[in-house]
């Protein structure tokens, strides 16, 4: 099994195998997302108290808030996948 990690910002990094989407915490939908996770105590703040630019959603239901650009994220996901395998 091979585990691909993508740094999220701050020195926080998330395992990209578990990875369903990265979005942007702008509309109504995602904030609700957010709420409930809190709620459910799923959220995971990484954002070091920064203003929140990206949210993570996984596939076990965990939200992760990161401070970097969605696109940043997306990135840095799309280069891992593309590096050989050692």
């Amino acid at each position: 099994m091979d585990i691909q990690l993508i740094n999220i910002g701050f020195g926080n990094i998330v395992s990209a195998n578990r990875v369903v989407a990265i979005v942007s915490p702008e509309s109504a939908p995602i904030k609700r997302i957010i709420t409930d996770a809190r709620d459910r105590g799923q959220l995971i703040d990484a954002t070091y108290g920064r203003r929140t630019r990206a949210v993570i959603i996984t596939d076990s239901s965990h939200v992760i808030l990161s401070a970097i650009q969605p696109e940043t994220v997306a990135n840095r996901f799309v280069l891992s996948r593309e590096q050989p395998d050692n």
